[in-house]
C-alpha cells in the first residue's frame, strides 16, 4: 500500500527548453543595479538633508541624523562590494574561450 502512494506522488521530469535571449537575465541584473543606486542616492540625500539642517542650527535629532550617515555609508559600501562582483564576473566571462 505504501508502495502505491510513492509511486502515485511521483511526477516525470519535462524538459522545458529556456526560451528567453540570453542577454535578458544581465538586462535583470543592471535594472537592478541601477534601482539600487537610484535609492542609495535617494537616502545619501535624505542624510545630507538632516546633516545640514543640524549644522545651520534647526531642531534635529541628532541620533536620527547620526543614523541616517551611518546607513548612507553601510549602503555605499553594500553598492561598492556588488559592483566589484559584477567587474569580476564580467573579466571571469570575457577570459573564457570560446
Amino acid at each position: 500500500m505504501e508502495n502505491k502512494i510513492l509511486q502515485s506522488s511521483v511526477q516525470p521530469i519535462t524538459y522545458n527548453p529556456v526560451t528567453q535571449k540570453p542577454s535578458a537575465g544581465v538586462e535583470g541584473v543592471g535594472k537592478s543595479f541601477q534601482e539600487s543606486l537610484e535609492a542609495l542616492t535617494r537616502n545619501e540625500q535624505q542624510s545630507d538633508n538632516l546633516l545640514v539642517k543640524m549644522a545651520t542650527g534647526e531642531d534635529v535629532d541628532i541620533h536620527q541624523a547620526v543614523i541616517a550617515a551611518e546607513e548612507t555609508d553601510i549602503n555605499f559600501r553594500v553598492a561598492m562590494a556588488i559592483r566589484d562582483r559584477l567587474v569580476d564576473a564580467y573579466k571571469e566571462v570575457m577570459r573564457m574561450n570560446i
